[in-house]
């Protein structure tokens, strides 16, 4: 299309004016002009300095010998320099080791099998928590703290978090058992997914969640993405404005979690789940809150239909599924 373009042009504003227009390089124009007349291209002759067929197989010999067989062709090639002798530079005996395969990587390379990517689906709450640790600075560079918390990926509710002095499998198994138990879970119902921390692959935790029946994922060796949910939600607390620098205490890191995850489960209108609050959405009544929000989005729409262009506004929708690395054909 583009040649078709610059042949068109050529006669009106000249071969570069029509490159120019066109987008097209004049070094390619050219080129593909003389393309018919060069003919197919000879093949390359051979060197006068180039090894013959008996020069070749002697060297081949050599390298191949039980002498020089483990050496690399630098190392045979000083050996026999040192002798007295000289065969072919060692870039000729590199060039005829690769033309017969004798050229390879000799040592033994570890091998890492694709780790499978975790695909979760949920569409009701409890079905599928993400969880994760992140670090809280405290009053000086010495101390800091680890909160552990827990999300629901349909509702964005998190029924769990925690403030701890360090991370350990120990505490992390008492934080998930605790929640799970405060959210009245049943065997089969949920699956939990991690990253691949210690705590989150230890034993201790493996063991519980195998006694309560509930499954357990873990995100690829670094990639972040297979962790959506609980990395943004750790996005959201940090970039809250009263967020603060470090915290005095581990008590007054606790208070202040506490009064932030109250928050956002009660009151943030998250922009994930259709401007509801995470806790109307675990809890079923955001399905009445949006019938409301119809209700008066179509009595303003009522009194002025003007300012809506005469589109009937509607309110976000609820989700229906929530996915970590949903399948191409997945629909949200």
């Amino acid at each position: 299309m583009i040649d078709a373009c610059v042949a068109e042009l050529i006669p009106i504003i000249g071969i570069a004016g029509a490159c120019r227009a066109a987008g097209a390089s004049r070094a390619t124009h050219y080129r593909r002009a003389q393309a018919p007349t060069l003919g197919p291209c000879r093949p390359r002759p051979t060197p006068p300095n180039a090894l013959d067929q008996a020069e070749q197989d002697a060297l081949l010999d050599e390298l191949g010998s039980e002498r020089f067989c483990d050496l690399s062709p630098a190392q045979v090639w000083a050996t026999l320099l040192d002798e007295g002798r000289y065969l072919a530079s060692i870039s000729t005996m590199y060039r005829l080791l690769r033309c017969h395969g004798g050229v390879r990587e000799r040592r033994a390379q570890s091998t890492h099998p694709p780790r499978s990517r975790p695909e979760l689906m949920a569409d009701g709450p409890n079905q599928c928590w993400s969880w994760d640790i992140t670090k809280l600075r405290g009053p000086h560079r010495a101390v800091g703290y680890d909160l552990y918390v827990i999300i629901d990926i349909f509702s964005r509710y998190v029924p769990g978090c925690m403030v701890a002095p360090e991370e350990t499998a120990t505490l992390a198994k008492g934080f998930i058992a605790a929640t799970v138990a405060a959210e009245g879970i049943g065997r089969g119902q949920l699956t939990i997914h991690a990253d691949r921390g210690t705590s989150m692959t230890s034993k201790p935790v493996a063991d519980l969640l195998a006694d309560l029946g509930i499954g357990r994922t873990h995100s690829r060796p670094h990639v972040s993405n297979d962790n959506p949910f609980s990395e943004a939600q750790f996005k959201t607390l940090k970039y809250c404005p009263a967020f603060p620098e470090r915290f005095g205490s581990i008590q007054d890191a606790r208070a202040f979690c506490a009064v932030f995850f109250d928050y956002y489960n009660h009151e943030h209108h998250h922009s994930g789940i259709g401007l509801h609050t995470p806790a109307a959405v675990h809890d079923g009544t955001a399905t009445a809150i949006r019938a409301a929000r119809a209700v008066t989005l179509n009595a303003a729409y009522a009194a002025n239909l003007g300012r809506f262009n005469h589109r009937r506004p509607v309110p976000p929708k609820l989700p229906t599924n929530a996915w970590i690395n949903s399948r191409p054909s997945a629909t949200t």
